[in-house]
């Protein structure tokens, strides 16, 4: 019987660099976009002065929540209607919805344009990666994924830096500006992709996705707003006792239904599961450590957001060496070693700034050898956990397994930014053992994903996260 061999279809071969670049482009845009508004938060501080820090962090975690809600079911979506039609879709929600945040009159306005912005992110993230995979020679598939996985992690590494320096040059508006161009270019490439026909099959749940997006924005709000409203008070116990049970719910419907919100079957292996607890705790640490640099920096040591940024810097660069350069290591001792080994320096390093970091700005002695050390940190741990999880399933459900783990990041990075808002004192100036808190708070989430690293050495065969529904 003749055996065939099934390679990746190739686009046409002027337009080859289409592909690698729209997929790139969108995991770096919708990453730049979770961080880049660190920076802004002083200045919208100044701009809203009735807003408290708890205000004004839903401008972080609106994008988290409905970027994370969406991710998943996203992707099926992209399946059914084409990968190319998607990613049209959803990077155009995304450059107009840049636009309204952008022109935005009033904090209501922006925060409408934020979520607008994560749900355009959502839609066009899982399209790129799949568009990514279907045209990329099988044995460049994991070289492929580890370079998408390094631009995201570059990107998150890269947005509070980068938004210094707009906001100090410019405006808080021009963080939104900044993306018009960007998108425009790759809306005119879509043209130069192949066309994919829709793959047809059913649609993703809806009232799933709709029930985990309100569940984990319900939690969320209970926990940023305990401060405000009190801890025994109804409003929040209600408010997270709801979000709670209509995550219950959604997990329940995912178990059960065809084309679920979440896919569950996904956790079967241990090494997988493993990978999204890593991921959710690193964006439980990642959010929080990166804006509160920027909250000390401006709060404390009294910096512009120009020198906030420039301060922020040197991590960006080492993290995004480290994100590149540790695939050597996950391919000799596999991807536990970079999760274990950048969680533990994320530990290290929370425990020598809660230690040793003073109110006197001592930028060339603590925190310039402090950013550059906790950069090879977090590069490791995001390459780490992303390698983790497309390592744990077969070929077939990369763009799945990575998708959904992106989406543990998001929804663990929004929560840590809650964690954030309810540590700092609320309505009063936060002294500097407040911030040293959330350093604090940080070091003790890592820990988890130093565990999580270990129980990944110890997971289940690779392709072992079953077939799908």
């Amino acid at each position: 019987m003749r055996t065939v061999t099934r390679t990746a279809p190739r686009p046409d071969s002027r337009f080859a660099a289409a592909v690698p670049l729209v997929a790139v482009g969108a995991a770096f845009l919708a990453m730049f976009d979770a961080t880049v508004i660190n920076l802004a938060i002083p200045d919208l501080a100044r701009d809203h002065t009735s807003a408290t820090v708890t205000d004004l962090t839903w401008t972080i975690t609106l994008y988290a929540v409905v970027f994370a809600a969406l991710l998943a079911p996203a992707g099926r979506l992209a399946d059914v209607l084409g990968h190319r039609t998607v990613y049209l879709v959803g990077m155009g929600l995304f450059t107009v919805a840049s636009l309204l945040c952008a022109v935005s009159p009033n904090l209501p306005a922006l925060f409408a344009g934020r979520a607008l912005q994560g749900a355009g992110a959502a839609v066009m993230v899982p399209a790129s990666l799949a568009l990514l995979l279907r045209y990329t020679p099988p044995d460049r598939i994991a070289r492929a994924i580890g370079l998408w996985g390094a631009t995201s992690a570059v990107a998150a590494a890269i947005g509070p830096s980068a938004g210094g320096v707009l906001v100090d040059a410019l405006h808080w508006r021009s963080l939104f500006y900044v993306n018009l161009p960007v998108g425009v270019v790759l809306l005119c490439l879509i043209p130069a992709l192949p066309r994919s026909e829709a793959g047809g099959g059913k649609w993703p749940d809806l009232l799933g996705t709709a029930l985990l997006g309100l569940g984990i924005g319900a939690v969320v709000l209970g926990v940023a707003q305990g401060q405000s409203w009190h801890w025994t008070d109804a409003r929040t116990v209600g408010s997270t006792s709801a979000g709670a049970l209509m995550l219950a719910f959604a997990l329940l419907r995912s178990v059960r239904h065809p084309v679920p919100a979440i896919e569950t079957v996904l956790w079967r292996t241990r090494q997988y599961a493993m990978a999204n607890l890593g991921s959710f705790c690193y964006g439980a640490a990642l959010f929080p450590w990166l804006l509160v640099g920027v909250l000390y920096l401006t709060e404390v040591w009294h910096y512009s957001e120009l020198e906030a940024g420039l301060a922020q810097s040197p991590g960006a660069v080492t993290a995004a060496v480290s994100a590149l350069m540790v695939s050597r290591v996950t391919a000799r001792y596999g991807p536990w070693v970079a999760i274990s080994g950048g969680a533990a320096i994320m530990i290290g390093v929370s425990a020598w700034i809660h230690t040793l970091l003073t109110p006197h700005p001592q930028f060339l002695t603590f925190w310039l050898p402090t950013g550059l050390v906790v950069g090879v940190g977090m590069g490791a741990l995001a390459s780490g956990v992303s390698s983790a999880a497309a390592m744990a399933v077969a070929p077939r459900r990369f763009a799945a397994a990575i998708g959904l783990n992106t989406a543990a990041r998001q929804v663990g990075g929004a929560l840590g930014i809650a964690a954030l808002a309810a540590i700092l004192p609320l309505g009063a100036a936060a002294e500097p053992g407040d911030y040293l808190d959330v350093y604090l708070f940080c070091g003790a989430v890592s820990l988890v994903s130093v565990v999580a690293g270990v129980l990944v050495a110890l997971g289940g065969r690779r392709g072992a996260g079953g077939d799908p529904p």
